[in-house]
This record gives structure tokens, C-alpha cells and sequence, in this order.
């Protein structure tokens, strides 16, 4: 009998059911790897780790503004548009439509990894296209800011703003436009362009050079591309899968969550995997944070642990802390845990991957931010005010270092007394277990823990 047809508001309603409506949780779970502070936390590290038993390996939100570093016997690979798990060659690498894609870049990045037999595909939703202008404007903008409030973002000027601006206004292209009809892509495109023209007097933009390159690009991805939503659909209703999702920047640069107005352009906690890839939430599965044992930012913006001082130079120089994509230093602190509770309030991380343990090794004595105060008063929250968080004054505790080399360390027997220390005090605090400790840059050089 068709319950539908008779009485839907009363289907579920019948004994069998319990009064309950039935939650369809079949289907593969999906695994997922976050960063927990304001990125360049050795994410992709974790995803390649993960990536070597994965089947399918999924980038979700943000762009080539990403840069993640996988070191692999002894050879060091640099990602940027492609999943860093992309290493595994027996995997299906997919871009969702979450991404803004600049294709220049995402062939260069392909064809140089395609040598490699890695496979790649894209969601035919795969967001918005990212057009060369979109680079240009944002450094007009950046230069615009600086001129009215003496003050820039510190974007990586790689367009992703203006990008995901085109998209929130509806005026962006998409990709599954450029393998349509080109002749109504080009009036499209034709439009857009001057839209910024308009905005940017000097701004300069070669339309017709630009379309024929377009038109070039559409052919040579037109191999790669699917419907993103039916693959994922059928990825995770079908026989069984490790899914793997790989976010780009982290929990204090979402735009919604995030140490607003200095953070990227996307949703790069939890809930950006659903709508970056039409995953439904329900298949979400364990979701990983990724937490530098200390705490780094690239840019301008509040950073109530950085270390201006001979600390902060320390864990610069030992970490090697430049950006993979800007080239830029990134500033340096002490962990602050305030911001991985808050983080995982966000997220519900199932543990947390903890790396470069082995940068700490030399410090007489380790301070750990563990709570705020604002005039005087404990505060039981993070600010989400940029002007507040200026303003609190960080409580730490002081830990003892080690003093000895961690990065010959593969157990957690290995590790020093002290250094085992440190992991307990963080997990405590945080109340989320340490599933990985990194000690290294090699995909070796990491300590499993359960």
C-alpha cells in the first residue's frame, strides 16, 4: 500500500516505525581533514597518510590560494588546486564544485602530475572559473584599502575574493558554462569583464585573448569532467569506498567563523565539505583536525599568542615557516588552545593529528595559551570582534621542554617523558584525543597513537 497517496502527513506514524521518521544512514561514510588554527598546520601530510588506503580524494572550498606540502622518500611535492592525496595513483582525485578554479593553473598543476599516472577529475559544478582579471582585482583591492584605511587584508592576491564575489552575485561562470555554449559563455564573460572595468578604471583586460584561451582550456578538461553531484552520489551508495575530503585553510579563516575581515573567502570548517561537494551530512564521518604544536598565521590580523621576540624567531627559523604560496614568513607563537576549543566547537573533531612536536625540541620551557582575559575578567569565549581580540591578555601555562631530538621518535614509547607530557596536556584541555604526533617532514615521521 502507497501511504503517500492516501494520508502523507501520517506515513510515518504507523507501529513499525515507532512514531519515528526512518534516517537513511547507509552509504559509505566520508572521512575528513580540517585545520584547527589559521592554516599551514601540515595538513596535507595528514591527507597523504590517510590517502594511501583511500579510493577517492576530494578538495571541496577555496582555490589555488591553498599550498600543501607532501614529502615523500625524501622528494618534496607542492599542491595547490589538486588534492595532496592525489600521490596515491590508484586513487580518483576530484575538485568539487565548492572549488574556484583558475584553469591555467589547474593545468599546469595536471599536466605535471598526470606524467606521474596520478588520475584526476572534476565536478561538472566545480564553482566558479577564476579569469585572470579576477587575480588583477584582487590587488587593485588590496592597494584600494591600503590607500582608504591604511590597511590591507594581506590576501594571497591569487583572485579568490572577487572570485567567490562573482559567485555570491550571480555573475560568475561556471564550468559546466564553458563546455556549453561557447558563444553565450563569451557574452557572459564579455560582461563580466567590464563590470570590473567599470569598478577598476584601470583596470586591463584582453577579452579576445582571454576567450581563446578559454575555448582551448574547454577542450583540454573536457576529459576530465563529471557531474560532481551523481559521481559523489553513486561514490557513496555504491560498493564500499574510503572517501577521503581534504579542506584548504583552516577554522580561524572561515568566512563565517573566522577572525573576520581577515580571513579567505570560503567555509573551510566541516559544514563546507556538505555544500563544496553535496555530501549529505549524515555521511560524514570522522572528521580530523590538524594542529601545529605551536601556532603560526600568514597576514594581517589578530594573533593574541605571537611571540615578537627571540622566541617567535625560533620557531620561524626551525619550522621553516614560509608559506608554500606567498613566499611570505608566517608569524609565530605559543599554542593557544583557546583557539582549538573553540575550533572543535565548530567542527566536533573525532582527534586531532598534532605535528611538528620535533620544532620544540630545543626549548627550555614551553608556554601554552589556555585561556582569555578581557579587563581583568576571565572570558569563557573566543571574541568575534577583530578590536576585542586585540585587546585580551592571554593566561598560559609554563611546561617544561625536553631538551632531546624527537624526530628519530615512530612510538609513542620514544618520545621523551616531558614531550609525552605536553600531548597529554593538550588533549586534556581541548578534551579531543591525539590520534597522530609529527616529528618530521617524511611521511614516516609520524607516531600513531590508537
Amino acid at each position: 500500500r502507497n501511504c503517500f497517496a492516501t494520508n502523507p502527513r501520517n506515513c510515518y506514524t504507523n507501529p513499525g516505525t515507532g512514531g519515528k521518521r526512518p534516517r537513511n544512514d547507509k552509504g559509505n561514510k566520508v572521512t575528513v581533514v580540517l585545520g584547527a588554527q589559521w592554516g599551514d598546520e601540515g595538513k596535507g601530510k595528514v591527507v597523504d597518510l590517510l590517502a594511501t588506503e583511500s579510493d577517492i580524494i576530494c578538495r571541496c572550498q577555496g582555490g589555488n590560494n591553498a599550498g600543501h606540502t607532501v614529502v615523500v622518500d625524501g622528494k618534496e611535492y607542492d599542491f595547490h588546486l589538486l588534492p595532496s592525496g592525489i600521490i596515491n595513483s590508484k586513487a580518483v582525485s576530484v575538485i568539487g564544485n565548492g572549488v574556484v578554479i583558475h584553469l591555467p593553473g589547474l593545468l599546469e598543476e595536471a599536466e605535471k602530475n598526470e606524467k606521474k599516472g596520478w588520475k584526476i577529475q572534476i565536478s561538472m559544478l566545480s564553482g566558479v572559473i577564476m579569469f585572470d582579471f579576477h587575480q588583477a582585482v584582487d590587488g587593485l583591492q588590496e592597494v584600494q584599502r591600503q590607500a582608504q584605511d591604511g590597511i590591507n587584508i594581506g590576501t594571497t592576491k591569487k583572485g579568490i575574493g572577487p572570485t567567490y564575489s562573482s559567485k555570491a552575485s550571480r555573475t560568475g561562470l561556471r564550468i559546466c558554462d564553458l563546455l556549453d555554449d561557447f558563444k553565450d559563455f563569451s557574452t557572459r564573460f564579455k560582461n563580466l569583464a567590464q563590470q570590473y572595468q567599470a569598478m577598476f578604471p584601470t583596470l586591463v583586460v584582453d577579452v579576445d585573448g582571454q576567450l581563446n584561451k578559454l575555448k582551448e582550456y574547454a577542450e583540454r578538461i573536457r576529459p576530465m569532467v563529471r557531474d560532481g553531484v551523481y559521481f559523489m552520489y553513486d561514490a557513496i551508495n555504491g560498493p564500499p569506498k574510503k572517501i577521503l575530503v581534504e579542506g584548504a585553510n583552516a577554522a580561524l579563516l572561515d568566512i563565517d567563523f573566522g577572525t573576520y575581515p581577515f580571513v579567505t573567502s570560503s567555509n573551510c570548517t566541516v559544514g563546507g565539505v556538505c555544500t563544496g561537494l553535496g555530501i549529505p551530512p549524515l555521511n560524514i564521518g570522522d572528521v580530523y583536525g590538524v594542529v601545529k604544536a605551536y601556532t603560526t598565521r600568514v597576514g594581517i590580523g589578530a594573533f593574541p599568542t605571537e611571540q615578537l621576540n627571540e622566541v617567535g624567531e625560533l620557531l620561524q627559523t626551525r619550522g621553516h615557516e614560509v608559506g608554500v604560496t606567498t613566499g611570505r614568513k608566517r608569524r609565530c607563537g605559543w599554542l593557544d588552545l583557546v583557539i582549538l576549543r573553540y575550533a572543535n566547537m565548530i567542527n566536533g573533531f573525532t582527534a586531532f593529528a598534532l605535528t611538528k612536536l620535533d620544532i620544540l625540541d630545543v626549548m627550555d620551557e614551553i608556554k601554552v595559551g589556555v585561556s582569555y582575559k578581557l579587563k581583568g575578567k576571565k572570558i569563557p569565549y573566543f571574541p568575534a570582534n577583530m578590536d576585542v581580540l586585540q585587546k585580551v591578555e592571554v593566561e598560559y601555562e609554563k611546561l617544561p621542554g625536553w631538551k632531546s631530538d624527537t624526530s628519530a621518535c615512530r612510538k609513542w614509547e620514544d618520545l621523551p617523558g616531558k614531550a609525552q607530557n605536553y600531548i597529554r596536556f593538550v588533549e586534556n584541555h581541548v578534551g579531543v584525543p591525539i590520534k597522530w604526533v609529527g616529528v618530521g617532514k617524511a611521511r614516516e615521521s609520524m607516531i600513531q597513537m590508537f
